[in-house]
């Protein structure tokens, strides 16, 4: 097959500037199955599956005046698990492919490099994967609905397009904003990931998110501000000396635009309180977040927004502008800018529909997105089959964030059942 070569679509540009030599912007999404995965079967549908995914089978190369992604010749083998998950992807693995495929027991995992897609695309590729898989190991016969699609056709061409460019606005919004609290502790000089799930039923989440008049999005967020705030306390930045504390959280512009493109098409926005003006209640914080994710993902904003972030790429200058340089460019900004707004992500994927047929082999879908360069804490949520999956993932040794985080979903009434990757792994149960 002749290869094809895709420009980085608005989102995916920063992130090869801004590789470190131990960090780069990685997510998992997997899936549990209720018997044991067969890796041979899994290599023939991650084959079958290729050419359906152009933009996923991808490497990134380096051209003199941008980066892009070309598809590579044969399809990525899966690899057994070896590590804890989000392993650093290296140079030279980015160069061969920015997917990785992996399995464990019951479990397919895809870990992609953030340049190809965000977290709804790669939810996408996995849930055909495992509708691919489990056709060929049991003979099945699966609905294409929802997200599935036919692997023996063409892609539509609206799925390899970067939609940022389609749905600008006249004038643009700007980017002030005041700098957010931001987290720190002990950083794990291994590279290990600390992942925390707290796995809740879903049916009492939405109940006591409906009852403050808010999305489980907002009232999740909400959990997380109350409890940086809290840390902020007790590192003594109290009154004056505090500072805004706010949650990032990615929308995605899939559902505000109408457009079903498979490439990055999130936009985020930092949304809190500031408690300089004052103490707040959980139920206060709840509905300011609420207000506040309400106003600013009407489809007239987020394109203001868009059409502010998409300005630079199509300067004619910066277009011309080697690659070295750009390269110095926009690790300068985003280090002086890019994550002083917020305290740490939320990344809510909602909730996970597949085909009964397929939903009977399957246990479970996660989501875990990784630390960012300079927030040493994220949250990721997905939700599946009645229990929502909070998976909090850190670099540092210290937990109490989602010690806080945890207690208070308890507090609230919501019962909380804890997972850890740590060596000394425990599950337990909160009510």
């Amino acid at each position: 097959m002749k290869k094809q070569w895709y420009r980085l679509d608005n989102a995916a540009l920063i992130f090869p500037a801004i590789i470190r030599k131990n960090w780069n912007n990685v997510f998992r999404v997997s899936v549990t199955l209720r018997e044991e995965v067969d890796p041979e079967i899994l290599n023939r549908a991650i084959a079958e599956l290729k050419p359906r995914f152009p933009t996923c089978f991808v490497r990134l190369r380096a051209g003199f005046f941008w980066y892009y992604l070309e598809t590579v010749g044969e399809a990525p083998k899966a690899r057994e698990d070896y590590a804890y998950p989000l392993t650093h992807m290296t140079k030279k693995e980015l160069h061969t492919c920015c997917v990785r495929f992996l399995y464990y027991g019951n479990r397919i995992a895809a870990e992609f490099f953030h340049s190809v897609t965000d977290g709804t695309g790669g939810m996408t590729l996995l849930q055909n994967l495992t509708a691919v898989y489990l056709e060929l190991k049991y003979g099945k016969r699966i609905p294409r609905e929802g997200r599935l699609v036919n692997p023996k056709e063409e892609p539509m061409r609206e799925e390899t397009r970067d939609c940022f460019l389609r749905c600008g606005a006249p004038g643009t919004i700007g980017r002030a904003e005041d700098t957010a609290y931001h987290l720190s502790g002990t950083p794990e000089t291994d590279g290990f990931r600390h992942i925390v799930t707290g796995v809740l039923p879903t049916g009492k989440l939405l109940e006591k998110a409906h009852e403050t008049g808010v999305t489980v999005t907002a009232y999740l967020a909400a959990v997380l501000a109350g409890a940086v705030g809290e840390l902020q306390v007790e590192k003594g930045r109290i009154g004056k000396r505090a500072k805004p504390v706010k949650i990032t959280i990615p929308v995605n512009l899939r559902k505000t635009f109408g457009m079903g493109t498979m490439r990055n098409f999130t936009l985020a926005v930092n949304l809190g309180y500031d408690p300089r003006l004052g103490e707040y209640t959980h139920e206060e914080i709840s509905r300011l977040i609420g207000h506040q994710l309400a106003a600013e993902t009407i489809p007239q904003r987020m394109a203001g927004r868009v059409t502010k972030n998409v300005e630079p790429q199509q300067s004619m200058f910066l277009r011309l502008v080697p690659l070295p340089i750009k390269n110095i460019v926009m690790s300068a900004v985003y280090a002086l800018s890019g994550e002083k707004k917020g305290c740490l992500n939320l990344s809510n994927m909602g909730a996970i529909e597949v085909p009964e047929e397929m939903a009977e082999e399957i246990e479970r879908f996660e989501f875990i997105i990784g630390v960012q360069l300079s927030y040493p804490n994220n949250c990721s949520v997905v939700s599946f089959k009645g229990k929502t999956y909070v998976n909090m993932i850190r670099s540092i040794r210290e937990s109490e964030l989602e010690r806080l985080v945890f207690s208070r979903l308890v507090e609230l009434g919501i019962p909380v059942e804890i997972e850890s990757n740590a060596p000394n792994n425990v599950r337990q149960s909160e009510e």
